[in-house]
């Protein structure tokens, strides 16, 4: 970690404690605590390969804390494959057993996030597109590539797949200012503590898109909570919910159920049940965008 340290003007001789968080799948986490009192976590990005838009993630990672509004990291270093940044309190919501669930609180805060915009439509590593079609056709294009290019076996042949996505592409017309879009809001990515939303964690997936994507991984296990949508709209989030919206979100739907299907090869993950149950929700999503053409 020294090159890192010295590189975000942290002395390594002032790191008394050091541990590794665990629990992601992709980059490695790092908690350091400093003589001084800091705490501080420190990202470093793989070696190995990966999909095709999994590279210089964690810049975008430090782009969005940078650029977003919310309970967020504050960026203190980054450079070519790190990045180090302040400590959040509380614990991962999907560690939370018991105790009150903030989701009123939750939309309010989304709402707060989706008020960055930018000039282009897609990953910030790039390139952008003038127009959001342009860049989720794109999106969904690489994904599907990348399962060929790893053999994975899915549901419907990567060829149908994309010529069912191009059919709905007049949906994504409606989308006409790119909003910086987190896009892996599930519970192990949103903090609390004593009750209290207190963090939004790992952006190094963030998008500028539609936010009405947002909320395919803020439901990902479960269905939408009413008062996570009451929060949002009172505090003035961008999306209007309606059929159109709900249309859109099946599409990226399909997206997300491509990609974690699709990142177990290069990830080695070893796990036949996941695989199968990504498989068969996949199979759902794209059953049920046929049903809607």
């Amino acid at each position: 970690m020294r090159a890192e340290l010295t590189a975000s003007g942290i002395d390594p001789a002032s790191v008394v404690a050091a541990e590794n968080i665990g629990g992601g799948t992709y980059n490695t986490a790092i908690r350091l605590r400093l003589a001084d009192g800091r705490r501080l976590v420190l990202k470093i990005a793989p070696s190995g390969p990966g999909l095709s838009y999994e590279h210089d993630l964690l810049v975008t990672e430090a782009e969005y804390y940078r650029r977003v509004s919310g309970p967020l990291p504050s960026v203190v270093g980054a450079g070519p494959g790190f990045l180090l940044m302040t400590e959040l309190p509380g614990v991962p919501w999907s560690q939370v057993a018991d105790g009150p669930r903030p989701h009123r609180e939750l939309g309010e805060v989304v709402a707060g996030l989706h008020t960055a915009t930018g000039d282009g439509f897609g990953y910030p590593q790039g390139p952008l597109h003038p127009t959001w079609p342009k860049a989720f056709m794109a999106m969904a294009d690489a994904v599907l590539a990348d399962a060929v290019r790893y053999g994975v076996h899915l549901p419907r042949p990567a060829a149908e797949i994309a010529h069912l996505v191009r059919r709905h592409e007049p949906l994504l017309e409606l989308v006409e200012t790119p909003v910086l879009v987190h896009f892996d809001l599930w519970d192990g990515n949103i903090l609390l503590d004593d009750g209290r939303l207190s963090g939004i964690i790992d952006a190094e997936r963030a998008f500028w898109g539609d936010p009405a994507a947002e909320f395919v991984s803020l439901g990902l296990f479960r269905d939408l909570e009413p008062e996570l949508l009451e929060g949002y709209r009172a505090a003035g989030g961008p999306v209007r919910f309606g059929m159109p919206v709900w249309a859109r979100v099946g599409l990226y739907r399909v997206y997300l159920d491509l990609i974690m299907l699709v990142e177990m090869v290069p990830r080695k993950v070893d796990d036949p049940d996941r695989a199968r149950f990504l498989s068969a929700r996949l199979g759902r999503h794209v059953d049920a965008l046929q049903r809607a053409v």
